[in-house]
């Protein structure tokens, strides 16, 4: 099982609510040969963000929407036109480590995204402190919450209700380092939004473009 995340950008004048909806039986027969069994995508003004999870193998998002194209920019810097763009598991409550674990038992969990936007200087204070978080108290949360970087921005998707159960697993660390005031802490290393509605002046909440799960090789909107 791998999880990936990406970043995307609209161009112009760009609709993906109708794009991606245009597209659903080519994409639900790509996500079922490829044993990808959940995506979403989320957006904010011109940006998406892209979350999904394959099976077996890695598979690039440009092998699961078809002319993506018609709708989003060319990210720079790649051997070959890329229309997304690799975000970083920087952090994660869980990681799977076989499909039965990784099975949502609680039924459909309905996907949840935010962004956020550090202080550059903060970049390596914010993935340092998140990696003891992570090792130290596996399970702390939502089973399928898990945080990408893209430059200093942030992407957290998570599920909701929120799967909280025991891990299968020990983290790699047996320190007990992590902030007790984790708020507190965490408040300097970020960029506030300037236009936040109230209580989303760090975490900005995404509106979800689509969602298309095929667990067990059944398709499903």
């Amino acid at each position: 099982m791998q999880r990936c995340l990406y970043r995307g950008e609209c161009r112009e004048g760009g609709a993906p609510e109708s794009f991606f909806r245009s597209r659903l039986p080519r994409l639900n027969e790509r996500m079922e040969l490829l044993d990808v069994n959940r995506l979403s995508i989320f957006k904010d003004g011109k940006d998406l963000f892209l979350y999904y999870e394959c099976g077996g193998e890695l598979h690039e998002p440009e092998e699961l929407l078809a002319d993506t194209g018609e709708l989003l920019k060319v990210w720079p810097g790649g051997a070959q036109p890329r229309w997304w763009v690799p975000m970083m598991d920087i952090f994660h409550y869980q990681q799977p480590v076989s499909e039965q674990h990784w099975k949502r038992n609680q039924g459909k969990g309905t996907p949840f995204g935010r962004v956020a936007v550090l202080k550059p200087e903060q970049v390596a204070s914010y993935v340092y402190h998140h990696y003891q978080y992570q090792e130290e108290r596996p399970g702390d949360g939502d089973k399928y919450g898990i945080i990408g970087l893209h430059e200093n921005l942030l992407f957290f998707y998570t599920e909701l209700p929120a799967t909280v159960e025991s891990v299968p697993y020990s983290g790699k660390l047996t320190t007990n380092l992590r902030p007790e005031d984790w708020g507190g802490v965490m408040e300097p290393h970020f960029i506030k939004w300037g236009d936040a509605l109230p209580g989303q002046e760090i975490w900005k909440k995404l509106t979800m473009v689509l969602n298309v799960a095929v667990p067990a090789g059944k398709k499903e909107e």
